[in-house]
């Protein structure tokens, strides 16, 4: 009896393959790529159609009557949108949105209705926030004025510099992954110095990109250089990783997870508070998302809120780590096994 030979498998899925009928294999490749399609679709445009307020932590201040009539109107202009947090003057209401305590406020009295925004901290939210206490305004029979408590820079108005860093990081963590591995094959501690290297520049590059030629950024320069880098070594560390343990299926899949999923789910323009719940918080786990988070705390808030997203940053640059000296030593041990 014959023993099967390594090429009948192969000549097998040939087989098979010329079996189904082009037609099929067309209409199979066609489904599949639409599905592909309406996956993307719902990834990035999904998040952004269902985003808006929904229990923002919001902080309310001033003449306790106007408080109690203020909660009441705002609950019934936008029910769910807001989490209440009374607080005892505006003073201290203003110090809680400079520490991202809470996203912003109002204070009530019975000449008027004031709405504290942080435009810096996001402008849809303080847009959406505005927009809702003129309701509560025109629903108290007060006129509405606005503070904005940490503005934008003058040059960035609208916060597009650092909105926009959502593609730029992704791309300055997986581009260098493949570029230095092209030049450093048999050298992991060379490619590991080059993804460090590219890191600490590429920060360093991007914050003078926002300072001096967009001016989204004013007296931030290092803080904002060293979130960068931190969010560029996040990415790259652990597809560097990825790829070192699994080779070029883990690299593409870490990739595409990051482009595909860290991507759309960052929220960088707007925050994680304002997309859908459940799918904020997964962007903000991510590296994309933790990263715009943090440059948006040491640019505008003097580094507020940003333990959290230092400490997702530090851990996913770890897990790159041990993943990368797993992979090292898988491979010493099939080079000794080979010799």
């Amino acid at each position: 009896m014959s023993s099967p030979t390594a090429t009948e498998p192969r000549a097998t899925e040939s087989s098979v393959r010329r079996s189904i009928p082009p037609l099929a294999q067309l209409a199979g490749l066609t489904a599949a790529l639409g599905a592909i399609l309406i996956a993307l679709l719902a990834l990035f445009i999904l998040p952004s159609l269902k985003s808006g307020a929904h229990d923002l932590p919001l902080g309310i201040a001033g003449d306790p009557a106007a408080v109690t009539q203020a909660k009441a109107a705002l609950e019934s202009a936008a029910p769910g949108a807001y989490a209440v947090e009374l607080f005892s003057s505006a003073d201290d209401l203003d110090d809680a949105i400079a520490d991202r305590t809470v996203h912003g406020g109002l204070v009530a009295g019975p000449q008027g209705l004031e709405v504290h925004v942080a435009s810096a901290g996001s402008t849809a939210i303080s847009g959406s926030l505005t927009a809702t206490a003129q309701g509560v305004g025109r629903a108290m029979a007060l006129p509405v004025s606005i503070s904005d408590v940490v503005p934008l820079p003058e040059d960035d108005p609208t916060g597009i510099g650092i909105g926009g860093l959502a593609f730029p990081l992704v791309f300055g963590g997986i581009v260098p992954v493949v570029a230095f591995r092209s030049i450093f094959k048999n050298s992991d501690r060379w490619k590991l110095a080059g993804l460090t290297s590219f890191a600490v520049i590429g920060g360093v590059i991007v914050a003078a990109v926002l300072r001096f030629w967009f001016g989204s950024i004013t007296d931030s320069f290092w803080p904002v250089a060293g979130s960068m880098a931190l969010g560029i070594a996040a990415l790259a560390i652990p597809l560097a990783g990825l790829q070192q343990a699994l080779g070029a299926k883990g690299f593409t899949i870490g990739a595409a997870s990051m482009m595909f999923l860290g991507n759309p789910l960052a929220g960088i323009a707007t925050t994680g508070a304002w997309l859908p719940s459940g799918l904020g918080d997964l962007g903000q786990l991510l590296p994309p998302g933790a990263a715009g988070a943090l440059v948006r705390s040491t640019a505008y808030f003097d580094g507020a809120g940003s333990l959290g997203a230092t400490l997702t940053l530090t851990g996913w640059i770890v897990a790159g780590g041990v993943l990368h000296a797993v992979g090292t030593r898988r491979a010493a041990r099939r080079e000794t096994i080979t010799a």
